[in-house]
């Protein structure tokens, strides 16, 4: 699946509905070595045509955020899926929609609080950072849906800082 650029997309996320993207692009991942770093390089081309070919921005903050929610996202898909790893990814002026497909059926937990734990904390991080996360079982696997926002709403927390 390759990029889907040009005019308006709409695309029912999971996340809140139907969200019309000014672009989208998909990108199949092999699950193996270099599949993170992969996705990453991908995610930051994507960002960067959607801000030269769309009336965008994307401030770094989002930019960083949305390199770690990829990361996250398709680590833990190579990890514990067998298989090929799908990345799609989607913006308008908003937000920026992180959704990968992978062929593991069981949902992911974000696991209780613990700073002993050492790892496992990705999905506790996804959610963390993104404005809304939902998993979607697929007939074959499932997909996850991260939208991050592109700029933080007024009082946030990290508006203040």
């Amino acid at each position: 699946m390759r990029a889907a650029a040009g005019g308006s997309h709409i695309h029912g996320d999971g996340c809140t509905g139907p969200v019309e993207h000014l672009i989208r692009a998909g990108y199949p991942l092999g699950g193996g070595d270099g599949c993170i770093a992969d996705a990453r390089r991908h995610a930051l081309a994507f960002l960067d045509q959607a801000e030269a070919d769309y009336p965008v921005l994307v401030p770094g903050r989002a930019r960083d955020l949305t390199q770690l929610v990829v990361s996250e996202l398709v680590t833990n898909a190579c990890k514990y899926a067998p298989g090929p790893v799908l990345i799609e990814l989607g913006i308008n002026i908003h937000a920026v929609d992180v959704i990968v497909w992978d062929s593991e059926p069981l949902v992911p937990v974000a696991w209780s609080t613990d700073p002993d734990r050492v790892g496992q904390h990705g999905l506790e991080i996804v959610k963390a950072v993104s404005e809304a996360l939902f998993v979607e079982p697929q007939s074959v696997g499932k997909r996850v849906t991260a939208r991050i926002p592109l700029f933080d709403p007024p009082g946030s927390d990290t508006t203040r800082r």
